[in-house]
């Protein structure tokens, strides 16, 4: 790739200086590639919401101050190499730590302009490629990304790159070091160029429109408040946040309810207690944390557990009670994740995630997860945050290995995810915030008896995937869900603790038009009632199965009664429409359309519209009635 050609300025100027409008020209002929070398440069613990924003900004205050200023000695368009020198050099500054003694450089500081109100902003998600790339350049520092971007993206020699660091505010001795660095990481340009990268091309959604209408709502209150009664704003206990913080006046007073309330009393358990336990769950799980001792942090996360004010955004699993603690609760975590102050806790019954912004308290969040009876799988995991469309875990103290599997790609290798000695992992991207199925990640956690894959579906804990039988199910293998991942997003925010995968049965479809399967999922609750079954069928070279029918009260597919029987329309390369059906192995007999077949498949020609009633029969004489 050849570094952008010159930009026509409005007028000429002379060898040694670039004008404005040279530079202006240059920064909107390539503007997107700009923002992207920005974005790319950028210290990644900003978030992604945070990234795109300030690539933008730092693209678009590279204009010289002046009417003209030097032109930098890179060959090459002047103006392009001049604006490019000064989105490298701000983004450089964006990564340098704020210090007390010196007044902060304009990059470190949060953007004014621009500014979209009420939206995040991330780029598009990548594969698994684009996310170990994004790793390995969160690894390096600074001036290391920088070389390695000026070398992928921009394609300069060691010569080129060294001479534009220099420029960029770096010491000769950062410069060499950086290379060095940069040289360890393979050279991707065309990941460089992917969507994953993209600042331009991004995903919007909203931050949360029920806290955003509260706080229109308390503003006009709060307002109306001052003005009649702004003399009482001086009295002691008026602080929005005490150690009370968020929560609302207390509502009762007795020992179990104040002891749940103290900090102290916490429940506390040793890091060895798994070892020598015979139940592996949350209850043996040790408080891990740099902030477990932050007894204010501990306190208002109590609070507001016991009485969440109106500024609180809960959120509960289905058929997950959100009230108060009975009584002392465990402590599992209480630590600083990305930009935010997180404590989760555990009752017996339900895992409570308590989160506030690092700035302030202002905006805390709340969410509950039933857990009771979860075993060493139900509890590998816990979410510990969701940001700019990622997630991050806490492992159990078990778990001695973390990876990313991308299931729509069961051959690829797995990406091995890293994770603190507190048994944070790093961040991944979600499958439960995405809006397509071009790739659905699991997470895969390995411990002494093997390794089990989970998914996220939007819940504090993942849901366990596994395949076969129902009345014998096994854990999963990537290519077990290869045609059947994207089927997954029928599941999210259901409260759901495990899924299974059923290939009951391959069909020879008529006129030699290949062999079709048979698919059966089912999502079981935490709660135990409202599982989710879909009955899927794929067609000869199809990478995705469709959904031929699916039920929320059928006890088909599961373990109490592992039969199942779907059927769909289907119509032939010769455009004959059928319908075609098949049942488990247990299925001795299939009726449809006034005729009975033996066995558990049945392809019989049908109108297109016509309404066909469906039933099978076991060996027994048992009736199995179609899942719908």
């Amino acid at each position: 790739m050849q570094q952008p050609e010159p930009s026509s300025p409005a007028a000429p100027a002379p060898a040694d200086v670039i004008d404005v409008d040279q530079a202006e020209a240059a920064l909107v002929e390539h503007y997107p590639r700009l923002v992207r070398l920005a974005y790319l440069v950028l210290p990644p613990g900003l978030g992604r919401n945070r990234r795109v924003l300030t690539a933008h900004s730092v693209a678009q205050r590279a204009l010289p101050r002046g009417r003209t200023a030097p032109a930098p000695t890179a060959g090459g368009d002047p103006g392009y190499a001049y604006v490019r020198l000064r989105v490298l050099r701000s983004a450089l500054d964006a990564g340098l730590p704020l210090r007390r003694a010196a007044w902060p450089k304009r990059a470190q500081l949060p953007p004014l302009l621009p500014q979209v109100w009420g939206l995040r902003l991330f780029p598009k998600s990548g594969g698994a490629d684009e996310l170990a790339l994004d790793q390995r350049l969160s690894a390096l520092d600074g001036p290391a990304r920088a070389a390695y971007v000026l070398r992928g993206l921009e394609r300069l020699d060691d010569t080129a790159v060294r001479t534009t660091l220099l420029a960029a505010g770096c010491t000769a001795d950062v410069a060499a070091t950086a290379l060095t660095a940069a040289a360890e990481v393979e050279t991707q340009p065309a990941l460089l160029a992917s969507p994953e990268f993209d600042a331009c091309s991004l995903h919007a959604r909203p931050t949360d429109l029920m806290r955003r209408r509260q706080h229109a709502k308390a503003a006009v209150v709060g307002l109306a408040a001052l003005v009649v009664c702004g003399a009482l704003l001086g009295l002691p206990g008026s602080d929005s946040w005490g150690p009370d913080g968020a929560a609302a006046p207390p509502y009762a007073r007795n020992p179990a309810g104040q002891a749940a309330l103290d900090p102290a009393k916490l429940t506390r358990v040793v890091p060895t207690a798994w070892e020598s336990s015979a139940r592996l769950d949350f209850s043996v799980w040790p408080a891990r944390g740099s902030l477990t001792g932050d007894k204010d942090l501990l306190r208002r996360a109590l609070a507001v557990w016991a009485r969440p004010g109106p500024s609180v955004q809960v959120s509960a699993t289905p058929g997950t009670a959100a009230g108060a603690p009975p009584g002392p609760a465990q402590l599992l975590y209480a630590g600083e994740i990305d930009q935010a102050r997180v404590v989760v806790l555990y009752d017996g019954l339900r895992v409570v995630r308590y989160a506030e912004p690092m700035s302030g308290t202002s905006g805390a969040a709340l969410d509950f997860a039933r857990v009771d009876g979860a075993d060493a799988a139900g509890s590998s995991a816990v979410v510990l945050d969701r940001a700019d469309g990622n997630v991050r875990y806490l492992t159990a103290p078990w778990v001695t290995g973390a990876a990313v599997r991308d299931l729509l790609k069961p051959d690829a290798a797995a990406l091995k995810l890293s994770r603190t000695a507190d048994g944070a992992t790093a961040p991944f991207a979600s499958p439960a915030v995405s809006s397509g199925c071009t790739s659905w990640n699991a997470l895969a956690l390995t411990d002494a008896t093997g390794t089990r894959l989970t998914t996220d579906l939007g819940e504090l804990v993942p849901a366990r995937l596994t395949s076969g039988s129902p009345d014998a199910p096994h854990d999963s293998a990537p290519a077990d869900w290869a045609a059947t991942a994207c089927s997954l997003a029928a599941d999210r925010s259901h409260g759901v603790r495990s899924v299974n995968s059923w290939s009951y049965a391959e069909q020879e479809l008529p006129e030699a038009n290949g062999t079709a399967e048979w698919v059966c999922t089912r999502a079981e609750t935490w709660q135990g009632g409202s599982p989710r079954t879909l009955g899927l069928f794929r067609t000869p070279g199809a990478t995705a199965a469709v959904v031929a029918a699916k039920s929320q009260t059928s006890p088909a597919c599961g373990s109490r009664y592992p039969l199942v029987l779907a059927g769909v329309r289907w119509k032939s390369r010769a455009g004959v429409w059928y319908l075609v059906a098949a049942g488990s192995k247990k299925v001795d007999a299939v009726t449809a359309a006034g005729s009975t077949v033996p066995g558990n498949l049945l392809a019989v020609k049908v109108a297109r519209g016509a309404k066909v009633s469906l039933t099978g029969s076991t060996a027994g004489g048992g009736k199995v009635t179609t899942l719908k």
